[in-house]
């Protein structure tokens, strides 16, 4: 459940331009070039660990 508030949070950001930003800056740090599609994975990978940390914390079923 995580991964999609994570998405519609990553979407609700881009509407005041943190996508330009967050690739701006990922940019800078690390010399890579990252495009929208990346920018909305990094999102779903963090809430994809906020999913595996809940379901290791046994908070997961509650959740349900």
């Amino acid at each position: 459940m995580a991964i999609v508030s994570f998405i519609i949070i990553a979407w609700v950001l881009s509407w005041f331009n943190f996508d330009r930003l967050f690739i701006q800056a990922f940019k800078e740090l690390f010399n890579k070039e990252v495009s929208k599609a990346s920018y909305y994975f990094i999102f779903a990978c963090i809430g994809a660990i906020g999913d595996v940390v809940s379901l290791f914390n046994g908070s997961f079923y509650d959740k349900i």
